[in-house]
């Protein structure tokens, strides 16, 4: 073998990876990508309370599902941790009073979608303690499942890992199925963000009662915390803090993007497949990020609703890098004054820079899906000078953690050939990871097609079934 012709050798460790052989290891997924992870500036600061803002602005829409529905007036003062809408239905979630404050106005305000949709201005009083009000506690050894998913939905939360599920609604057991085990994703895999890293070394006590809650909502008979290897310090810490007796484990898997989609991570732990088109519960799992589970540790023992999350801060166009608790609401640019923001910013990403969005107004406001801040200066952006014709090379195909065709798809996108898309090659499967797109020598914006593609399947599908009732 040492002796042979180099393009041979090469062939065959292209024919070895495309069979799947490279996957040795069997606590990861197939494919995937590694870039670099850009954690190092952050991940040993530990978390910091951010200033309260003099105006927070609070989107109805935080989150998916219906908007939620103010219960308050213009010119009425509440106190933090009041609530100032209630949910507006099954798949929405109540927001609380993130600072305590005078209602100034309810009306359209700017939101990362670039879209403006109804909110509420609370101006914070200058000079309040701001203490948080306390409600019904509750209890998770007397709590019944249903009290415990409806203490979840009063307290407002949400997926915090990004996605702004509502988690009443991701714990609801369907009929039929059975949560095998609870998984608390801890894996942050990301580039820059580092805010689930320290919720793990610095709210473990929470971090555990969230998951007493958890497992008595889910039935699970026991709970797995993954975690990727770069936070061995975390892994460490959880594991010595399990409570005794505590049906919990932690394991740690290898660093791969996108390990901690969901999907992947099911596969990762529990050698099991979600099916195309299905949700974990399919394969007996329930998965809750370590941050959503921490808040639920955190509040539901004194009945209040979340008014703050902890956000990562940093990038090359940051000076006071860090993980910092921000009030719900704060508007980005007063976030960005505060924490030294260069003047020639060029881009600023919602999120991290695989799954974020770079946002065009520096007016719209944290809320319970940021978890994380990044800021590029102009001479940290590459930007490719065009975009060439797909090469045919299979590198989005090898990159693409649940075994899609991204090249096959972008050709179909290129000419609107979105029913095929969705029925012959699995579009709506795609979540969104930006894999494909990282590793196009041709850079092909593949997953900015398929979001737009996705949207207009949504918008036919919704149609057709309007349609239908009517």
């Amino acid at each position: 073998m040492m002796n042979a012709p180099r393009f041979i050798i090469h062939h065959l460790s292209f024919i070895i990876k495309k069979m799947g052989f490279f996957n040795l290891n069997k606590n990861t997924f197939k494919h995937g990508v590694h870039p670099p992870e850009h954690k190092d500036e952050t991940n040993k600061l530990p978390i910091r309370q951010f200033a309260f803002s003099p105006l927070v602005i609070l989107p109805m829409a935080q989150h998916l599902g219906a908007p939620s529905v103010p219960v308050v007036r213009e010119g009425q003062e509440v106190m933090r941790g009041q609530l100032l809408a209630k949910a507006g239905g099954y798949m929405s979630v109540p927001l609380h009073a993130p600072v305590s404050g005078t209602v100034r106005k309810i009306a359209n305000v700017p939101t990362i979608s670039g879209k403006m949709a109804q909110g509420i201005y609370l101006q914070a009083f200058p000079f309040s303690g701001q203490e948080v009000v306390e409600g019904k506690p509750i209890d998770w050894q007397a709590a019944s499942r249903e009290e415990i998913l409806q203490g979840i939905q009063d307290a407002g939360i949400v997926g915090l890992g990004g996605a702004a599920f509502p988690t009443h609604v991701k714990l609801k057991i369907p009929d039929g199925k059975h949560c095998d085990e609870l998984i608390i994703n801890g894996i942050e895999c990301e580039p820059y963000l580092t805010t689930d890293h320290r919720v793990m070394l610095e709210q473990s006590d929470d971090i555990f009662t969230g998951i007493r809650y958890l497992l008595k909502a889910t039935g699970a008979p026991k709970c797995v915390i993954g975690i990727e290897a770069n936070k061995q310090d975390a892994a460490d810490h959880l594991a010595s803090k399990i409570p005794p007796g505590m049906p919990v484990s932690v394991q740690v898997v290898p660093v791969k993007y996108p390990q901690g989609a969901e999907k992947m991570l099911i596969t990762s732990l529990m050698g099991r497949e979600v099916p195309s088109g299905g949700l974990p519960i399919e394969v007996g799992a329930v998965v809750v990020n370590v941050a959503t589970t921490a808040e639920i540790g955190r509040l539901l023992p004194h009945g209040r609703g979340i008014q703050e999350r902890v956000v990562t801060i940093t990038g090359p166009g940051v000076q006071k890098k860090g993980n910092y608790l921000i009030p719900i609401g704060t508007p980005l640019r007063y976030v960005l004054e505060q924490v030294g923001a260069d003047e020639n910013i060029s881009e600023v990403y919602m999120g991290g820079p695989m799954m974020g969005v770079a946002v065009s107004n520096l007016d719209i406001s944290i809320t319970k899906g940021t978890s994380g801040i990044v800021v590029f200066k102009e001479n940290d952006i590459k930007r490719p000078d065009k975009v060439y014709p797909c090469i045919k090379c299979g590198a989005c195909v090898d990159a693409c953690p649940i075994s899609l065709n991204p090249s096959k798809l972008g050709l179909l996108a290129k000419f609107e050939a979105y029913d095929e898309m969705a029925t012959n090659y699995n579009l709506m499967d795609c979540f969104e990871c930006g894999s494909c797109s990282y590793v196009c020598p041709s850079h092909i914006p593949l997953v900015q097609y398929f979001r737009s593609s996705k949207s207009i399947v949504r918008k036919r599908n919704a149609a057709a079934k309007a349609a239908g009732q009517s």
